[in-house]
């Protein structure tokens, strides 16, 4: 307790509707107890995968006659179906670098070659892209968070988006676009998803109730054509046979209910403000020497320190002075970069913020300090 933990990717707890999801869960017991505590079906609640093809429609334009939904046990599953279902072993994937871990060790678990493409200030290199597509062997995706990315809270920019499409397009790859941060926008103006400029249905798309109602509810959701719904449907159903039936009837009550728009907005707003406030205490607090991204959205922050400096090394100053953050290196699928580490913005108050990243600051100038 006495530590202050910078490190986890957790939504901010006064950011879940405990008292809408409490009365509706009351209320699902009361009414449909049997319905919903009985197996449901593998593709998912029908009323849910109605709400969530409306509200993508509206919010990104997302959808088509062609697509189909698959509701899944939260995105790490997705990233563990869409692995399965379409790598053999030895296959190429290709990826941001840095990109989230978990995903990442996803792909390894299936004995994929991992290919990292260095990241610019608005996204994928795309240079560096094109020469991959070019001279790797057996490309079968490529996977991209390209809104507030975790870990660096970059967002690839539309020229961008339309030029990584042209390039799979032209050579045949799918891709795998990551979205579970794309609500969480608190400033500046949406940028089309990927999947908007996929007539070839290459494009395959995960969002997730994580990051805006509860992770624990373990809800997300993939976007995929027509034709590919039964394969990942008799993949997932022979992996878990079915999300949970609870949970699904409890989301769908809650689209039904409430504004999940509204809510959406109001957890902008907060994590809006942790941002500035983190921001602003870095810019108080940190070396001049040490730099750190500025998303506008997600939940965290990229810092990198002076060349030559180990976020490992420096970790151990941070434990003595009882604060905590992820080092860099764990989110590069090769070359680990270790000048880098995390922080993550979402989960505690103003106060809590302010002195950790005190503390960190003063780990930071020890740590530089015996360097020299």
């Amino acid at each position: 307790p006495s530590y202050v933990s910078l490190s986890a990717g957790n939504p901010a707890p006064e950011a879940f509707p405990s008292k809408q999801l409490a009365a509706i869960s009351a209320k699902l017991m009361e009414e449909e107890p049997i319905l919903a505590l009985q197996y449901s079906t593998t593709e998912g609640y029908p009323p849910l995968l109605q709400h969530l093809k409306a509200y993508m429609k509206s919010s990104r334009n997302i959808g088509t006659e062609d697509d189909g939904v698959l509701v899944t046990s939260g995105a790490q599953q997705i990233m563990d179906l869409f692995t399965k279902s379409i790598l053999n072993e030895g296959e190429t994937v290709i990826c941001e670098a840095p990109s989230f871990i978990g995903s990442l060790n996803d792909f390894r678990s299936y004995k994929a070659k991992l290919v990292g493409i260095p990241m610019d200030t608005d996204g994928m290199n795309m240079e560096a892209l094109e020469k991959a597509l070019e001279t790797e062997k057996n490309v079968k995706f490529i996977y991209t968070i390209p809104n507030f990315q975790n870990p660096s809270g970059i967002t690839m920019s539309l020229e961008k988006r339309h030029r990584l499409y042209e390039l799979a397009k032209a050579h045949d790859v799918m891709i795998l676009e990551d979205n579970p941060y794309g609500d969480l926008r608190f400033e500046g103006e949406e940028i089309a998803p990927l999947i908007t400029m996929d007539p070839k249905h290459l494009v395959m798309y995960s969002g997730t109730f994580s990051k805006t109602l509860a992770p624990g509810m373990r809800l997300a959701w993939m976007v995929l054509n027509d034709e590919l719904l039964p394969k990942f449907d008799l993949v997932k159903g022979s992996t878990d046979l079915a999300t949970p039936s609870v949970t699904q009837r409890e989301a769908a009550m809650y689209m039904t209910n409430y504004d999940f728009d509204g809510h959406i907005r109001e957890n902008c707003k907060l994590y809006g403000h942790r941002r500035d406030v983190m921001c602003n205490a870095i810019k108080k607090y940190f070396p001049s020497d040490v730099k750190c991204t500025y998303p506008h959205g997600g939940l965290f922050l990229w810092v990198e320190l002076p060349e030559g400096c180990n976020a490992r090394d420096l970790f151990k100053y941070a434990l003595e002075r009882k604060v905590a953050y992820v080092p860099g290196d764990s989110f590069f699928p090769q070359t680990k970069k270790k000048n880098y580490f995390r922080l993550n913005f979402s989960y505690n108050d103003d106060d809590v913020i302010e002195e950790g990243v005190k503390r960190l600051a003063d780990a930071l100038k020890a740590y530089l300090a015996d360097q020299k």
